[in-house]
């Protein structure tokens, strides 16, 4: 038997941390294992003669640091607040009453961010957790920035703007380094490579892919999002409102979340609509008793769905409070022309959670941890629930006996 790894001073090395396979049986397994009730300030009493306020504060913006260490929240009282994954304990606040945040995210540091304002101007900001300080400035904007990304494999990151523009930029040189514009307000997203992006436009229904390097070319690949499935609930159908757009780890699939009733999948490499993810309640209203507009509309955050790490498991917000998953492991196969009459397969959810306090606007999984985090106006851990494999063990030992 060989004798265990050492390290350089001597010791013996500590062994790899143990790491879970996500199942279905582990996904149906997750529970709230922390909610945290004081997540948003409450909304202020309104003064006499003004508008009368919508319901309570929501958090609009989660982000977590590469280690999954850290989980950062941005809200509609203008504080960030910091949590650490691990300990589930609430670390720091920090305020923003002057720029006001939203779309916080970590940079390859795990003690700064970049984040988009909300009042003053359109600048984005990078920013210093550690000392609570500016550390640059970077403006160019002339309209709120309503997407931002990090590059997932340098210090480049990349903005979309409502004054119909997308800026690509570097935390070392406060200019931008690139700049598309296009006919309506974009989304972008990098693929997990950082060598392709995908800006989406709504109004248009196309997204568009882009060579990292070759930015200022036409996209390679431009992709018509149509469902024809709309139409069987309204004539005209009801417009798609994408409110964010992310790769799967393979970049194989891209998944445009919306913010109607349902998401969906494309294939990344022809564009081919291949999954119409149902079974959630649209997050563009404020409350669930809201009436539905005409035109739709993003809501108040554009984070409420995404993948699991492994790309096999897509979990989703909802109106009504659930936290919803879906199986996506065998998602068709299409090649060829896109046909944009072909029907999507329309995937149920392998699983609806509950305990989720109000509307989850914003639901993200841990990049390292088997732990889903969703917000609204409060914020929760979801962690899976041991205690059921417990019962299946003493319910086995039984059988034996």
């Amino acid at each position: 038997m060989p004798p265990p790894p050492t390290t350089s001073n001597g010791n013996a090395a500590a062994p790899p941390p143990a790491t879970i396979p996500l199942s279905n049986a582990l996904m149906t397994k997750l529970k709230p294992a922390k909610i945290f009730k004081g997540a948003v300030e409450s909304t202020p009493p309104s003064t006499p003669g003004a508008r009368p306020h919508q319901g309570p504060r929501h958090i609009t913006a989660i982000t977590f640091d590469d280690r999954g260490d850290q989980v950062l929240t941005a809200a509609e009282d203008e504080t960030f607040r910091l949590y650490s994954c691990k300990t589930g304990k609430h670390l720091k606040t920090l305020y923003s009453k002057k720029y006001g945040v939203d779309l916080p995210r970590f940079t390859h540091r795990h003690t700064t961010v970049v984040h988009a304002s909300t009042k003053e101007d359109d600048t984005i900001r990078y920013h210093s957790l550690h000392d609570n300080k500016y550390l640059q400035y970077f403006k160019g904007h002339s309209g709120r920035v309503v997407s931002l990304e990090v590059s997932p494999i340098d210090d480049g990151f990349m903005s979309g703007s409502v004054d119909k523009t997308v800026r690509l930029w570097d935390l070392r040189a406060p200019t931008c380094r690139g700049l598309l514009n296009l006919p309506a307000s974009p989304i972008v997203a990098y693929d997990s490579s950082g060598l392709v992006f995908a800006v989406g436009v709504n109004h248009y229904s196309r997204i568009l892919l882009y060579d990292q390097a070759n930015y200022d070319k036409d996209p390679f690949l431009t992709i018509t999002l149509e469902d024809p499935t709309l139409a069987l609930v309204s004539y005209p159908p009801r417009p798609i409102y994408m409110t964010s757009l992310s790769f799967s780890s393979n970049a194989k699939y891209i998944l445009v979340g919306c913010s109607g009733d349902a998401h969906y999948i494309l294939d990344a490499f022809e564009g081919h609509l291949l999954a119409k993810l149902e079974g959630h309640v649209g997050l563009e209203r404020r409350r669930i008793d809201a009436p539905q507009t005409i035109d739709p509309s993003k809501g108040n955050s554009g984070e409420e769905v995404s993948w699991t790490p492994d790309s096999k498991y897509v979990v989703s917000g909802s109106l009504n409070g659930k936290i919803i998953i879906w199986d996506v492991q065998n998602l068709p196969v299409r090649s060829g022309v896109v046909d944009l009459k072909a029907h999507p397969t329309r995937l149920q959810p392998l699983t609806t959670l509950d305990g989720h306090p109000g509307p989850s606007r914003c639901v993200r999984f841990n990049p390292r941890l088997a732990m889903i985090v969703s917000a609204g106006a409060e914020l929760a851990f979801w962690l899976p629930d041991q205690s059921a494999d417990n019962e299946e063990i003493a319910k086995e030992l039984l059988r034996k006996k």
